[in-house]
């Protein structure tokens, strides 16, 4: 059955001119949200995601003289491959957030050696329990495919991954389009988030979007912005 197109108060539509102007814009809200939650509560916590895009975000973030002594830093998702792996999401984090003022935030990797995806999964479950959750800020992607965080269409038991009523913090993902096995934020702990950006970037980014929120089949981004407890903010720059 068609679904109706979701209501544009389930996110609000940030669009720039240039990615650069997007970057800055972003590491601003970013960055304020960050220094609110260092002064409310004495820690920040931040959720990233990987791909190609945020770079420029990430390298504007870095410079932001914020507390970052205070900022805990982890990922939305991560391939099942080692940090040196120029696919590992922790390697670009690294590269490109981790720098300059940001060097000093805690990172908290989800990737670690294991027998299996899922023991791995089941250890980062129970370390990242004493995080101090809920996140203040998560910064999701989205492909083409309308999947965001490892939320593949195609995947393996997507309606777990989709619950937003899960006690899980980690789950594991097989899924053909991913490429590799990832590793993935619960939906759960994404939607509690004080503050959830959508970084996009690109026309087929933005034809994509329209199509997730428009009536027809549910892709896993519309999923998430129906769940989130605050509306979602959508940056985007062609």
């Amino acid at each position: 059955m068609a679904r109706e197109q979701l209501s544009s108060a389930a996110y609000s539509w940030n669009g720039f001119a240039s990615r650069a102007e997007l970057a800055a814009a972003l590491a601003g809200h970013v960055a304020g949200r960050l220094t609110k939650a260092i002064a409310e509560r004495g820690q920040g916590f931040l959720a990233v995601s990987g791909g190609t895009t945020p770079a420029k975000f990430f390298a504007a973030l870095s410079a932001v003289p914020i507390e970052w002594d205070r900022v805990i830093v982890t990922l939305v998702d991560e391939r099942f491959v080692p940090a040196s792996s120029p696919r590992s999401n922790a390697g670009l984090v690294a590269a490109n957030l981790l720098q300059n003022a940001a060097k000093a935030a805690q990172f908290v990797p989800l990737y670690h050696e294991g027998s299996s995806i899922e023991d791995v999964a089941a250890s980062d479950n129970a370390k990242l329990r004493s995080l101090p959750w809920p996140l203040d800020v998560v910064v999701l992607g989205m492909g083409p495919d309308g999947h965001t965080a490892s939320f593949f269409p195609d995947a393996d038991e997507l309606a777990t991954l989709l619950d937003a009523a899960s006690d899980r913090i980690v789950l594991p993902v097989h899924a053909v389009s991913a490429g590799e096995p990832r590793l993935t934020l619960s939906m759960a702990r994404i939607v509690d988030a004080g503050f959830v950006a959508l970084h996009i970037e690109g026309e087929e980014k933005r034809v994509a979007f329209d199509g997730a929120v428009a009536s027809g089949p549910r892709k896993p981004i519309r999923a998430v912005l129906e769940a989130a407890a605050t509306p979602v903010e959508i940056f985007w720059a062609p």
